[in-house]
């Protein structure tokens, strides 16, 4: 069984990131997906995330009644910033049943060196890669557990709705109906 990772600071959550997860569990190699609520993203600033708790509940509310989801707080009991390669390492040995893969757009993966032991991440655990619009993926041939699949482009991202927001346009249609409220 093979559990991907999908992390992120969804702030906020939205439909992109419901479609992609539903893509990958129904029509890719995913068995199930936990999206991992990050308290703090190292690579971004943090003047605009709202309350991890306030992120989490919102996550868990919107995957409400689908199975193949789970919402996760993981990462607020490890120490911060969050570091994938810590994360995934504390997964894997607290479910050691698990197979554990990890699930990034093609933004990140362009600047995947940036990650903090990010060959330890390529070596150590599956890598899926999502497309992104303005984002070629290239992989080399030697990295034999990485792949990019074919997802849907769905080009919405918080920070496009948040931005939004502010200049008082309707959204609406981006989120969930309770997330928008």
């Amino acid at each position: 069984m093979t559990t991907g990772i999908f992390p992120g600071s969804f702030n906020p959550v939205h439909i992109g990131h419901l479609a992609l997860a539903n893509w990958l569990c129904e029509f890719g190699d995913v068995d199930e997906l936990w999206f991992l609520v990050s308290p703090r993203n190292p690579l971004k600033d943090e003047a605009e995330l709202a309350d991890e708790r306030i992120r989490y509940g919102l996550v868990k509310r919107a995957i409400e009644g689908y199975p193949k989801f789970l919402a996760s707080d993981f990462e607020f009991s490890l120490p911060r910033p969050s570091y994938t390669i810590n994360t995934l390492r504390a997964l894997r040995a607290k479910y050691p049943e698990r197979q554990f893969a990890l699930i990034v757009g093609a933004d990140n993966w362009a600047n995947f060196r940036r990650w903090k032991e990010h060959k330890s991440l390529i070596a150590e655990f599956p890598i899926i890669i999502y497309p992104r619009a303005g984002y070629d993926i290239i992989i080399p041939e030697e990295l034999t557990t990485v792949r990019k699949v074919d997802a849907p482009l769905l080009e919405i991202s918080s920070t496009f709705i948040r931005k939004a927001l502010k200049e008082g346009k309707d959204v609406r249609f981006f989120l969930p109906d309770f997330v928008y409220k």
